[in-house]
């Protein structure tokens, strides 16, 4: 395995192809993944759209992965060559995902356990750590990145928010639906969640007690079901029309959760309530891996419901443009690179 194939972003908004690239050794703290599947997510299509994150190109895109650890770096004790995996990538040629093989930071690696496949894993890091990092993070040098809850997998945080509302806005996306999941861990009713009344069954089998037409207004929406102060607003979409219903929603005192770049009108900011912007793996909560594994065989996180391109790394391409073109809707759309 001194090379393998992988597909490259050629240019700064330019097209992708596969190039065979040199197979890379893992680090200290590292594994090497050979990537059995891998999952599309929006930033990736954003990014070759408009030029973001990379300075350097060709340039590999993907950061979600399950796949079979190849080799195991300096001082990885959890992991050994032949476990199966699943992990989230990064935005450079080592760490990204939509290639064979991956390097891979083992403290934001899990085992995949034996009732899921590799395309059911895969679907899943990014996802996660997201709406982890958003719900259970606090404070960097940077100002607010997280609600700074107490996660459900330490002492006293199972259930901890019982009678404590959350809206969920985009309950259909891959973090939306982590979002509910962990929120209903975490102990909070009512769970409310806004998404197209299509997927209503699938969100409220994942925990969401309401499921409020996302065509709807919000504000009135959720004073029909809760009188409760709103706490804690996850915005999965985060649209500008999104931020500012859920800044209007959320209580003085309470967190807006944001996962792109601010939006709402600051001339209705004020210092009453927290905003707190999540970018995945620029800030991450590496706790959730060390508990996925039972979480996942327990059932109690579930993947996403998952749909396999064809054509392997070559029908990346094509996904990245229905997700662009919105006509992916609460699916994980998933490669298979030795496909």
């Amino acid at each position: 395995m001194a090379t393998h194939k992988a597909l490259f972003l050629l240019e700064k908004q330019g097209s992708l192809a596969i190039r065979d690239v040199s197979t890379p050794k893992p680090g200290p703290g590292e594994l090497l993944v050979e990537v059995k599947a891998t999952g599309l997510n929006p930033i990736d299509w954003k990014i070759q759209a408009y030029g973001l994150f990379f300075t350097e190109y060709p340039a590999t895109l993907g950061i979600d992965s399950a796949g079979i650890v190849k080799e195991v770096g300096e001082g990885v004790t959890r992991f050994v060559v032949g476990d199966q995996v699943l992990h989230v990538g990064y935005f450079n040629n080592r760490q990204a995902t939509f290639q064979q093989y991956s390097v891979v930071p083992a403290e934001l690696t899990a085992k995949l356990p034996s009732n899921l496949t590799f395309e059911q894993g895969s679907s899943i890091p990014i996802a996660l750590e997201t709406a982890a990092f958003g719900l259970y993070s606090s404070e960097l040098p940077t100002g607010p990145c997280g609600a700074g809850l107490t996660p459900p997998w330490q002492a006293g945080g199972r259930g901890k928010y019982a009678g404590q509302p959350i809206v969920i806005l985009g309950g259909s996306s891959a973090v939306g639906q982590q979002v509910i999941q962990l929120a209903k861990l975490s102990g909070f009713s009512p769970i409310i969640t806004t998404a197209s009344p299509r997927n209503a069954d699938l969100l409220k089998s994942l925990g969401a007690t309401h499921v409020v037409d996302r065509s709807l207004p919000l504000a009135p929406a959720v004073k029909a079901i809760t009188s409760e102060p709103i706490k804690i607003v996850y915005d999965a979409i985060s649209l500008k029309v999104t931020q500012q219903a859920g800044y209007d929603v959320v209580t003085p005192g309470g967190t807006l959760i944001i996962v792109l770049s601010l939006e709402v009108d600051k001339n209705a900011i004020d210092s009453s309530k927290s905003i707190a912007q999540v970018f995945g793996r620029a800030n991450y909560e590496s706790s959730v891996f060390k508990v996925l594994t039972a979480l996942l065989e327990s059932g109690e996180i579930k993947p996403n419901n998952v749909e396999v391109l064809p054509d392997g790394l070559a029908g990346i391409p094509d996904g990245l443009e229905r997700l662009k073109a919105d006509k992916v809707s609460a699916t994980k759309l998933v490669a298979l690179p030795w496909a």
